[in-house]
Formats: C-alpha cells, sequence, structure tokens
C-alpha cells in the first residue's frame, strides 16, 4: 500500500447524485443489476436519513485515525466520508469531533468499516452516519495510511468520486461512470413498483400478477383442506 493522499479526484456531478438521493438504496441495488451493496454490517445510528455523496475514501491503520484528518482537507460541499481500515477494527474511529468539521465543509455524511462513538451529538447535530459498530475505544494518531484511494467496503470496492447512497437499509456504491444510467434504471424501477403497488391496492395477488402459480404446481406445492391435512 502506498502511503498517499490524492488531491481533486474526478467526482460525480452533483445533480445527478441528488437524482440519486431521490431513490432508496433497495431501489438503486435492484435498479443496478443486484449490486453494490457494501453489506448487512453497515447500519444507520439514526432512523429516517436518506443521503447521497460523493467518495473520499480513507484507508487508515486499525486503532489509528490519523488519515480521516489528512482526509478532512480534501473534502467538499456534496461529499461523503468513508473511511476502512487494513484488518478488521471496532474501534471508536470516528466521533462528533470530525462530524463537526465535515460538516463545516459541506459533508453529507460518513460510512465507515470502524466504529464510530458519540452518537447521542451526532444525532442532535444531524450528522448521518453508518457504521459497523458503536464503541466508546479511542484511537491513536501514528500511522500513515491513505486519502482517495480505492478502497475494500465490506463486500464492494469504493472509488474517490463514486456515489455512495445510505438509508436506513444499509449502504449502496454507484460507481462514478455508471451514474447516470443508474438514474435512468431507478426511475424505471420506481415506475414498475408503482404500478405494482397500486394493483396490490385493488387487492391483486403477486401469487396472479407475477404469475407464480404454475411455478408452485411445478414444485410441488399442493393445497390441503385443514381438515385433511395430517401434519
Amino acid at each position: 500500500m502506498k502511503n498517499v493522499i490524492v488531491t481533486n479526484p474526478p467526482r460525480a456531478e452533483l445533480a445527478d447524485v441528488d437524482a440519486l438521493a431521490g431513490f432508496g438504496v433497495a431501489t438503486v441495488h435492484e435498479a443496478m443489476g443486484r449490486t453494490g451493496l457494501a453489506g448487512p454490517q453497515f447500519r444507520p445510528i439514526q432512523s429516517g436519513a436518506r443521503v447521497a455523496g460523493t467518495a473520499v475514501t480513507v484507508l487508515c491503520w486499525p486503532g489509528d485515525n490519523l488519515m480521516i484528518h489528512a482526509a478532512i482537507e480534501q473534502c467538499r460541499p456534496g461529499d461523503m466520508l468513508v473511511v476502512t481500515t487494513t484488518s478488521e477494527c471496532t474501534d471508536g474511529l470516528f466521533g462528533e469531533l470530525f462530524a463537526t468539521a465535515l460538516q463545516v465543509r459541506g459533508v453529507r455524511g460518513v460510512v465507515t468499516s470502524t466504529g464510530i462513538r458519540d452518537v447521542a451529538e451526532l444525532q442532535a447535530m444531524g450528522f448521518p452516519a453508518w457504521s459497523a459498530a458503536v464503541h466508546a475505544q479511542g484511537t491513536v494518531k501514528a500511522t500513515a495510511g491513505a486519502v482517495n484511494v480505492p478502497i475494500t467496503l465490506g463486500r464492494i470496492t469504493v472509488r474517490p468520486g463514486d456515489v455512495v447512497l445510505a438509508d436506513d437499509d444499509g449502504v449502496v456504491c454507484v460507481p462514478r461512470l455508471d451514474v447516470p444510467a443508474a438514474i435512468e434504471a431507478s426511475k424505471a424501477r420506481e415506475a414498475k413498483e408503482a404500478k405494482t403497488r397500486s394493483l396490490f391496492q385493488e387487492g391483486t395477488l403477486g401469487l396472479d400478477y407475477y404469475g407464480l402459480r404454475p411455478l408452485l404446481e411445478k414444485l410441488g406445492v399442493q393445497y390441503v383442506a385443514a381438515e385433511d391435512y395430517d401434519g
């Protein structure tokens, strides 16, 4: 690993980022062919927030948040800070003071594979955060890492400038060059779901709408009256 801080990487257009923010994580994930999810370990510390931003990526050593300090200088309005470590770490690398510095710079939130602390303060200041743990364990500032390089976040690779979208369902990443296509696919997915929702509200069953009855028959599923069922 090179110890570098890459300055001014290309970013997705903020208008496109804001358009993606109009869709939920599940919709974008499905629209992109069920790709891009970071994994179920990334949970929000708040409820009801949906945030999208351009990734500023940070690679730290376990128990060391030096490179987050370095990354803040590289952040600009519309960004999302995305943090991971060279090996598993649940220490509280991120807290209120970092959020204060980021909020002033217009950063929209943070996603980290590590722990977060100062949860009550983060909620009070309205700074959205997703993490793999909540842990008060402190850290040091001693070891070089990298900023704005490709990182592995759970199940995915996040590159600087990619769009990271997060809500109550988790975290999804859209590669920078795929953002326009993801917007159009998400619009189509949302329209399809609106039609389905309308039919379900009228009483249509998914078994009929999706044509699933023949599949049940093919799989050997039988309808049996309760009085005839022997368990």
